[in-house]
């Protein structure tokens, strides 16, 4: 079986066509961060009339890439419906259901946490399962304990602003546009680490939820009661967010590892990529005999790889969507 997978949740237009037996045969993205760099973050209208002008050149560039022939090679077409931005995600879905309805091949709706959080079975040292997944993106933080495909337990989760956006929120502040977890990440390179200490955001609770919110309250109030904010100023302020950030993700991380007693952490999600909270978590975990596991940076953001297999993954287990468009910009993975 052949799915061809379509990813259009945010600002990342992707398209993937993979294989039963042979795995991925072609993927690729395209990304409007230079668009919406210049209003500091993601513009839905803009996202979705990007998403429609570049959909339709992807999938051919995929299929061509593949060596397929849309009407003759692909048995099934699956899309991101949820969580995202309603207009983006419309985009998606009413294009590979009615592609999916006019081949005359089955559709499935994908939820796009869900897929982030099997990404890792896209690589060649698939975890098994059960493991914990620390899913940190632009719009998502969460902990998760995965026990087999559609069977999750949510863990813990932000109460406030993602991890993620408040990357972008500190970006903004210090100047650095969008997207703001890796320039953050470089300008924190030339930051000292002790000129500013921030705290460490619930991590002194007892549970496994986030909150992000105050933190980038403190950049803004530490930024605010500078006599100058020179560059080095900047770097410090980047150096201290991103500490405070990566420590209480590490904190929170190994408590949930401890708590089920699982040996794997798998991180997925945009910020996954960041170079700090891989190499905090890879050394303190391995304290505790608990092996982490990093998609590669292609498979952290989001991508139509991640897709397709999940719609493989649910194709084979029965699932088919009906024949109208329906899609869930709000979809708590409970709700799977």
């Amino acid at each position: 079986m052949r799915v061809l997978g379509i990813e259009t949740s945010c600002d990342e237009t992707a398209v993937a066509v993979i294989c039963e037996q042979q795995g991925l045969l072609a993927h690729h993205l395209y990304s409007q961060t230079a668009m919406h760099d210049e209003y500091g973050g993601v513009v839905p209208e803009l996202a979705s009339r990007d998403h429609i002008r570049k959909l339709g050149p992807l999938i051919r560039r995929v299929m061509h890439a593949a060596q397929l022939s849309l009407n003759d090679d692909i048995d099934a077409v699956a899309y991101t419906a949820g969580p995202g931005l309603m207009g983006a995600l419309m985009v998606g879905s009413g294009v590979g259901r009615s592609l999916a309805w006019a081949l005359d091949k089955p559709a499935v709706a994908v939820h796009h946490m869900e897929a982030h959080l099997l990404a890792p079975l896209l690589e060649d040292t698939a975890p098994g399962y059960p493991y914990v997944a620390l899913l940190v993106s632009g719009g998502h933080t969460l902990l998760v304990e995965v026990k087999a495909v559609a069977h999750y337990t949510l863990l813990g989760e932000s109460i406030d602003d993602a991890v993620g956006e408040a990357f972008d929120k500190v970006a903004q502040m210090l100047g650095l546009g969008y997207p703001g977890g890796p320039r953050i990440q470089e300008l924190a390179r030339q930051g000292s680490p002790d000129r500013f200490v921030f705290p460490r955001p619930m991590a002194d609770r007892p549970g496994l939820d986030f909150s992000f919110s105050g933190l980038k309250t403190h950049a803004l109030n530490t930024l605010r009661g500078l006599a100058s904010v020179d560059h080095q100023a900047r770097a410090d302020v980047a150096r201290a967010f991103e500490d405070a950030a990566v420590d209480t993700l590490r904190i929170k991380s190994m408590r949930a590892v401890e708590r089920t007693g699982v040996q794997t952490l798998v991180v997925a999600g945009g910020v996954g990529a960041n170079q700090k909270l891989r190499r905090q978590l890879t050394r303190e975990l391995a304290k505790l005999d608990v092996t982490v596991i990093f998609p590669s940076p292609e498979y952290c953001t989001d991508n139509a790889a991640m897709v397709a297999q999940l719609g493989l993954l649910r194709l084979q287990s029965g699932a088919r969507e009906p024949l109208q468009i329906r899609v869930q910009p709000r979809w708590s993975l409970e709700d799977i």
